[in-house]
């Protein structure tokens, strides 16, 4: 809410902010999955296999960071934010 009262959004930002926030949702259901039943299952060869939730929560982190990134908010940087690679915009 805080980013809605302190932003002048249009309303494809605000549509990112939805998506950015069912990203984390989907992220943070899988990683309870993930902390309740562990990263892998044997399947019926009794080989070890990752959960399916490894890709859900690998994919739902990847597309809320890039969402935030396209929306581009202006806010400061923290102080402790590692240098850019050169070359890197």
């Amino acid at each position: 809410m805080a980013v809605i009262n302190n932003y002048e959004l249009e309303e494809h930002h605000l549509k990112l902010l939805t998506l950015a926030g069912e990203a984390w949702d989907r992220c943070q259901d899988a990683r309870k999955m993930l902390d309740r039943e562990g990263v892998t299952y044997l399947n019926k060869f009794n080989e070890p296999r990752a959960r399916p939730e490894v890709a859900i929560e690998r994919d739902s982190r990847l597309a809320f960071a890039r969402i935030l990134r396209e929306i581009n908010l202006d806010i400061s940087v923290p102080e402790n934010r590692p240098p850019r690679i050169a070359g890197k915009e």
